[in-house]
């Protein structure tokens, strides 16, 4: 078995070119990932395949030369930009000796890491439980040796006790808590839709700047940091602006591109506060080269999970460190389809207030006209 080193962990990345493009994004994404787990890059091992191999992904050849960077870098983890099969993800270990783990491990584990809500800790478990049940063949004991380790922290010792049986009734009881505090949530919900005030939810790639403009723009003092996965709890506040009264405004967990589904599964509730919302405020981070791709993987989630016709108004961020000039974009119609801002100067917040003030009176004005014709 695998022993977790003393110190922090060294990792051999690994990304292969099977023709889905964007790999230096890719590769880039994956390193922030991993150095957010706490590990150190030592080296990358690319190569180019056109279709990953059955029993190891990567190909005998490839093995090899992953084993070799290991030895010359004295790595203990070798970290795959990929989906591994559990099959694979076995072979893989025992030909090189030292754990293995792919990207929705890696994901994982960062949220187990990030998760400070008691919600928000019983849907990372849940998500981590049903990805380690398909691969129980390499045995609960080979957890139970384990310190910790990327791509191993969150479920607790309880959890670990070599028993498929005890394995499934766990899960079955997170999904039961699960289920009440998503009741308690929809209460909630239901009591601002009496108030009558205009849900907005804020979403966007991860480390876009999401939480910073909730801080901006409520003084909340919600948790941001310059990382991956910063916010995983969902955070609300009342935002008054103005003519247009009061709205409900929500920080919300940051997408990436293929997001594990069993994260998505098991954050329904969470995420269902988005598909929920009136208006969604896409935080766009404008600084980035990946802008576009990062905006589309942000709307392939939200049609995931119900939220791809909710209104959307777009806010590009970090203007302050591409110099562009605070502004609002409207369509041949006359509607706000977005605006440009720095959360962290606080340039362009105001238009953003106006924004909201301008759809909160426009919709207030529908819910009028559409009960006076009812009556």
């Amino acid at each position: 078995m695998f022993e977790r080193p003393a110190s922090g962990e060294k990792a051999v990345l690994v990304q292969l070119d099977l023709n889905q493009g964007e790999l230096q994004e890719r590769l880039g994404e994956l390193k922030l990932l991993v150095e957010s787990a706490g590990a150190t890059v030592e080296a990358v091992v690319t190569g180019r395949r056109a279709s990953p191999d059955p029993a190891t992904f990567a190909g005998r050849g490839k093995v090899e030369e992953i084993a070799s960077t290991l030895a010359a870098h004295g790595a203990d983890l070798v970290v795959f930009n990929h989906a591994l099969a559990p099959g694979q993800q076995r072979n893989l270990e025992r030909a090189l000796q030292c754990r293995v783990i792919d990207r929705t491990a890696l994901i994982l584990d960062i949220f187990a890491l990030r998760a400070r809500s008691h919600e928000g800790k019983l849907q990372v478990e849940l998500a981590q439980l049903e990805h380690l049940s398909t691969r129980l063949v390499r045995g609960w004991t080979h957890l139970e040796r384990q310190k910790g380790g990327i791509g191993l922290r969150g479920p607790g010792e309880k959890q670990l006790e070599t028993d498929r049986r005890l394995l499934g009734v766990r899960v079955k009881m997170l999904k039961g808590r699960l289920a009440k505090t998503e009741k308690q949530r929809k209460v909630r919900r239901r009591g601002r839709e009496r108030g009558n005030a205009l849900s907005v939810s804020l979403v966007g790639y991860t480390n876009a700047g999401k939480s910073t403009l909730f801080n901006t723009l409520t003084k909340a003092g919600a948790y941001s940091a310059d990382q991956l996965f910063a916010t995983l709890d969902t955070t609300s506040r009342r935002l008054y602006v103005g003519e247009g009264g009061n709205v409900v405004l929500s920080d919300t967990v940051g997408f990436i591109r293929d997001l594990p589904h069993a994260l998505v599964a098991a954050f329904h509730a969470t995420l269902e506060e988005t598909a929920n919302a009136d208006l969604l405020l896409h935080v766009v981070d404008s600084a980035s080269e990946d802008r576009e791709a990062q905006i589309d993987a942000v709307n392939q989630v939200l049609e995931e999970i119900g939220a791809g016709d909710v209104p959307q108004t777009m806010v590009f961020n970090k203007i302050d460190l591409t110099r562009a000039s605070p502004a609002v974009n409207r369509d041949e119609c006359g509607n706000i389809t977005g605006v440009f801002l720095s959360a962290v100067t606080g340039e362009g917040v105001a238009l953003l207030r106006e924004a909201l003030a301008e759809t909160a009176r426009e919709t207030a004005a529908a819910e009028d006209a559409k009960r006076a014709a009812q009556e």
